[in-house]
């Protein structure tokens, strides 16, 4: 389970609706993320994704 009390100051995140999100600050509270792509050759910021994102409960 994730403790999203903690704030990584290195990861920034402004997704509040991901479980990882830190309740009060706008950083991530895991240690490390994965970074990815949907794309098969990425050209722009849109085609990268946090691959560590998490829904929180009834989020869609």
């Amino acid at each position: 389970m994730t403790d999203n009390s903690y704030a990584n100051q290195s990861i920034a995140c402004t997704v509040t609706n991901c479980k990882n999100h830190n309740s009060t600050k706008n950083f991530c509270s895991l240690e490390s993320i994965k970074v990815g792509t949907h794309e098969a050759n990425p050209t722009v910021c849109q085609c990268t994704d946090c691959q560590s994102f998490v829904a929180k409960s009834g989020c869609q």
